[in-house]
């Protein structure tokens, strides 16, 4: 892939859908999320014509706070999943990519001060339109380490200043990364953007 890539949405868009181009404006991924579904259900297109679907993606169960979302090829085959984890995610976004039943990759929040403080200003009235050009967090995808502390990140997602939409911008920090690892992080970005839009 051609990084940095860029992932952006609009806010107020009924069924929501995000927008995947590389460094060269080529769009890569088109994510158009079901409406009206008890289980998330997430299909991923090559592009907004919708005639190629490169994936889905769904939950293991009914809307919760701790579902499994687990990411299938157009052939059906298994490419890992992530799940939130649990009550960390409260105050600082958590999540956990995993391959079959074991971590491989972790995404958790730069700052969390930053996603609070953009959480409070976007409920401002009218002066919270304005709240994607002043508190733009990030997040990190690292290998899990031993004791408890980050590994060394393989990629970083960061929001940028957008008014109106949800604009983020994707860095490849580890040039060894596979391929089938990339698709799997970047479905996982993807999915973590849409469980986390309501909260900046």
């Amino acid at each position: 892939m051609n990084y940095p890539l860029e992932m952006n949405f609009k806010i107020l868009a009924v069924a929501p859908q995000i927008f995947v181009r590389d460094a060269g404006g080529t769009e890569i991924m088109y994510v158009k999320q079901k409406l009206f579904k008890l289980k998330e259900a997430i299909n991923v297109f090559s592009d907004q014509s919708q005639t190629n679907q490169l994936y889905s993606i769904n939950a293991d169960r009914v809307i919760d706070f701790s579902a499994r979302y687990n990411f299938t090829n157009n052939q059906g085959m298994g490419m890992g999943a992530i799940k939130r984890q649990g009550m960390r995610s409260i105050w600082k976004a958590s999540y956990d990519i995993l391959e079959g039943d074991g971590i491989k990759y972790h995404i958790q929040e730069e700052n969390a001060f930053v996603k609070l403080m953009d959480g409070c200003f976007t409920q401002i009235p009218v002066v919270g339109i304005f709240s994607g050009y002043v508190f733009n967090p990030a997040y990190l995808v690292t290998r899990p380490s031993g004791g408890g502390e980050p590994g060394p990140t393989v990629m970083r997602l960061a929001k940028q200043p957008a008014f109106m939409e949800g604009k983020f911008s994707i860095e490849k920090v580890d040039p060894g990364l596979s391929q089938s690892d990339e698709e799997q992080i970047l479905l996982s970005l993807v999915m973590m953007v849409l469980l986390e839009r309501s909260r900046g």
